[in-house]
Formats: structure tokens, C-alpha cells, sequence
């Protein structure tokens, strides 16, 4: 990773973070073990269709692409808030890229920046802010 310094950024700057393979059942099965989320929305086909939804990725793991993507540009300790909201469920197959852009500039070497997580159709699956104080 490159140094990554207050001076460096500029207001406006666009920046894919990071492109992630398709979400894959396994992967869903993954998540779920290190999460301790087992709801069976994201793991049972019959429950899924049952609701009208079929299987749906969880949204911490989306969120947790978003905060890879971050990190990926800002290491982890410059980090001080994200806030995020869903906008739309994640499936199976889907395959997430993550997008931000830097909005604001402020005193004390604080940035922020918009970021989400958009699938291969560019529909939004989770979007926030970020802040940050950078060197």
C-alpha cells in the first residue's frame, strides 16, 4: 500500500477500492459460522422462497466489503467512523464492487468520504460515509 497522506487527497476524488468475486452459497455458509448468523434466509432455499426472497447474502458481510474497500485505501488506524445503510438485498451470484469518492476536507487532517458497495448492474447495495485523520 502506498503512504497515504492529508495532502495527497483532494476533494472529489474517486476511487474503486475493491472488486470482489460472486457471492457463492459457500461463502454464505462461511460467514455464517464466523458470525453466529445461521438465520435460515441465508442459508435454506425453502425458507427463502417460502418469504418471496430466496437466499440472500448477509449485509454484514456486504458492510464488511465496505470496510475492506476502505482499508484498502486508508489503513485500518486512520479509520474513525463508518456509517452505512442497506439499500437493497444482496444474492447469491452477485458480485460486489466497492466505490467511494472524497467529499469533504476539514481541519485536523480529517477527511470524508462517500462510499458503496454496487453490484455488476451498478444497483446500490449499501452505501455510507466514511471519516478519517490522516498523517
Amino acid at each position: 500500500m502506498n503512504a497515504i497522506d492529508y495532502k495527497s487527497i483532494h476533494i472529489g476524488q474517486t476511487f474503486t477500492l475493491i472488486e470482489k468475486e460472486p457471492i457463492t452459497r459457500v461463502q454464505l455458509v462461511k460467514y455464517a459460522g464466523a458470525s453466529g448468523d445461521f438465520n435460515s434466509l441465508h442459508l435454506v432455499e425453502d425458507v427463502g422462497e417460502e418469504v418471496g426472497t430466496g437466499i440472500i447474502a448477509h449485509g454484514m458481510l456486504v458492510m464488511g466489503m465496505i470496510s475492506e474497500g476502505i482499508t484498502t485505501l486508508i489503513p485500518r488506524k486512520y479509520v474513525r467512523r463508518l456509517n452505512v445503510r442497506f439499500q437493497k438485498m444482496t444474492y447469491p451470484g452477485e458480485s460486489i464492487r466497492v466505490v467511494g469518492s472524497i467529499i469533504e476536507k476539514k481541519k485536523n487532517n480529517i477527511i470524508v468520504g462517500e462510499v458503496q458497495a454496487v453490484n455488476q448492474e451498478n444497483d446500490i447495495k449499501v452505501k455510507g460515509q466514511f471519516e478519517c485523520v490522516l498523517p
